[in-house]
Formats: structure tokens, C-alpha cells, sequence
């Protein structure tokens, strides 16, 4: 049997409707791999799952069979399965891994530490400010930053990933042939360039609500810790949060002003025992290790960061100071100080004065 061969059988157990990844589950605990399953014909399968047994061998799935291994034909498109040995290894530790993945990019990330960061839609600017600096410090010492691709929180840490020359990964609720949402298009194009799209969704399958929460376990799932940054009490990001404790996951949250809404959730979070962050070294240190860079390009940005704090010295400074010393806008270095901020580099004195740490 050629690769292609098994592979169309693991299609062909999960592109039937009805016969869900509890199911699929229980039919591979029986009899083993997918062919093993439809070998075994439809007396042994009733026996394992009941009535359903008879979509096994009443639905013909052809079609999206000889779709999807199309798409996974094409250079930088794949599927992994259960059987893999190329399939994560984070995921075969939750309760219900995907029997099988969709990845645009490179597969390889998948098996590399990783960080979650979720947060609102409907973030604020100083939460997409603050969520883009924690993905390029974090990205920028060798984790990958794994979201959702929604808008807010989501687009801004991979946009910092991204920034940071480092890897990121999408776990999308839609089919992997699929950009969703629509604005996030090119957002979505560089991670399949530069990271991974993922999904356990179908070719095709189009953006549907209930497919978003499911999403949430993978995100997670592959994910060494979840970082909150903005979000409602009830939001799905809280979701994410309680699906990592129960995955044995780290659990952090940054906390945000009192009035506001999408802060509510992190403080939620905090006093069930969610970590509090205030830089990107908190994260770091609790996770126990300090990864490398992971990329070639990552020097370029430490080059830039290692010219700022030359031009900040040793000394507190002023913001109109480093503007006159470093020749760069406002805009660009309230951004890139926010950044070294949160690596623990620099310090926000009284003033609007700034000191190195180091």
C-alpha cells in the first residue's frame, strides 16, 4: 500500500457525515487503522458503534477523497494522521486529538514549542499594541506563537510573530483551502509563507459558528501555555483558557484596568489561579526555559534592538531625548520601547523617562 493509499482510507473514516472523532475513536481503538475498519465489514462494525455503522459503508466520499489528496499534492499543502509520525506529539496528549490535520506550510511547526495568545475581537488599541509586543519578544526567543487568525488579539500576535522574523501558527475553523476572516487574507497568505495554517475541518468547509469553539482544543493542544491578553468573561478565549488546564497547560493572563470590559475576563482568570503577566520574561521564566531564536532572520531585529538601548544608555532618559539620539519617529519608538518593556530590558520611569535594565 502506497502513502496515498492509506491515507485515503483515513479520508474517507472522517469526510463521512455523522461519523464524528468520538466515533472515529472508538472504531480505531477496535479494529485499528481505517482499512482495518472497513475490512471488517458492517456486522463487526454495528457491534462497536451501533446503527451509524451503516453510513461506514452506505456513503461514498470519493469525491472529497480524491480532492483532498489533490490538495496535499501540491508543494507546501499536507495531512497528517493519527498514524504519523510526523503528527504532533503535544496533541496525542489531549482527550480528542483530530484523527486527522490540514496544514498549509510547514508541517514541522507543529512538533516545536509553542505559546497560545487569544484575546478579544473587539480589542483595544492598547491591547493590540500589547499583544503584537509579547508575540515579537516571545517569537523572538525561539517559541511559536500559535492564535485563532480572528480579528483583535488573534491577528495581532501572529502580526508580531511575524515582525519578529519567528514562527506563528493559525489553527483555523475553517477548511485549510479557506481564508477567514476575509480581511485577515494577507495576514493569513504570509503565515502560510513564513508558519502553518492548520485545521481538522474538511476541504471546503465554510465558516460555520460552532466550529470555531472546537478549534479552541488544538489551539491549545499544541500549545506549551495559553497567554490571555484582552477578553469578556464569557468569551471563547476563556474557553482556550479552561480547555489548557485541563490539558495540563500553564495558564496566563494580563491584567488591564478595572473599567474595563474585555479586562474582566484576564481578571477572571487570575483569581482562578491564571499566572499574572506584566512582561514577556514573566512567561518565559515560568515556563521553566529560555528557547533560542529559531530563525536566520532573527538577528536583524536584535540589531535594531541592540541600537536602541545604545541609544538609550545607561542612564534614565527622555522620550524627546532618544527621539533626538536615535533619529526615529515617536510612533516607532513607543512601539519598539513597548516591546523591549516587556522582554524585560527596559523600565517606564516617571516623566515619560525610560531606563535599561541591562
Amino acid at each position: 500500500m502506497n502513502e496515498f493509499e492509506g491515507l485515503a482510507a483515513w479520508l474517507r473514516l472522517t469526510l463521512i457525515p455523522g461519523i464524528g472523532g468520538e466515533t472515529q475513536r472508538k472504531l480505531l481503538a477496535a479494529f485499528g487503522l481505517p482499512e482495518a475498519v472497513f475490512s471488517a465489514g458492517r456486522l463487526a462494525a454495528r457491534s462497536v458503534i451501533g446503527e451509524r455503522a451503516e453510513l461506514l459503508f452506505d456513503f461514498d466520499p470519493s469525491e472529497a477523497i480524491d480532492r483532498s489528496l489533490a490538495w496535499a499534492s501540491q508543494p507546501g499543502q499536507h495531512i497528517l494522521t493519527l498514524a504519523d509520525s510526523a503528527y504532533p506529539s503535544t496533541l496525542l496528549e489531549i482527550a480528542d486529538p483530530p484523527s486527522v490535520l490540514y496544514i498549509r506550510g510547514n508541517a514541522e511547526l507543529l512538533r516545536q514549542r509553542g505559546l497560545a495568545m487569544v484575546g478579544s475581537r473587539n480589542a483595544t488599541p492598547q491591547g493590540l499594541q500589547t499583544a503584537e509586543s509579547f508575540a515579537k519578544a516571545l517569537a523572538g526567543k525561539g517559541l511559536s506563537i500559535i492564535s485563532g487568525l480572528a480579528l483583535g488579539i488573534d491577528a495581532a500576535a501572529h502580526r508580531g510573530a511575524l515582525a519578529a522574523g519567528g514562527n506563528t501558527i493559525a489553527v483555523i475553523g475553517t477548511g485549510a483551502d479557506r481564508l477567514y476572516p476575509a480581511r485577515n487574507k494577507e495576514l493569513a497568505l504570509a503565515i502560510a509563507e513564513q508558519g502553518a495554517i492548520v485545521s481538522e475541518f474538511p476541504l471546503g468547509t465554510p465558516a460555520i459558528a460552532s466550529n470555531f469553539p472546537r478549534r479552541n482544543r488544538i489551539i491549545s493542544g499544541l500549545s506549551c501555555g495559553v497567554l490571555v491578553v484582552e477578553a469578556a468573561p464569557e468569551s471563547g478565549s476563556l474557553i482556550t483558557a479552561r480547555l489548557a488546564g485541563e490539558q495540563g497547560r500553564e495558564v496566563f493572563a494580563i491584567p488591564g484596568s478595572i473599567h474595563s470590559p474585555v479586562a474582566r475576563g484576564c481578571h477572571k482568570l487570575i483569581k482562578q489561579g491564571a499566572k499574572l503577566v506584566e512582561t514577556a520574561m514573566d512567561v518565559l521564566e515560568e515556563l521553566g526555559t529560555i528557547a533560542e531564536p529559531a530563525t536566520a532572520t532573527l538577528p536583524v531585529a536584535a540589531t535594531e534592538e541592540n541600537a536602541l538601548l545604545a541609544a538609550l544608555g545607561h542612564d534614565p532618559c527622555s522620550l524627546d531625548d532618544l527621539v533626538e539620539r536615535s533619529r526615529l519617529s515617536i510612533e516607532y519608538l513607543l512601539t519598539e520601547l513597548l516591546t523591549l518593556e516587556l522582554a524585560g530590558l527596559v523600565a517606564t520611569l516617571p516623566g515619560n523617562r525610560y531606563q535599561r535594565l541591562n
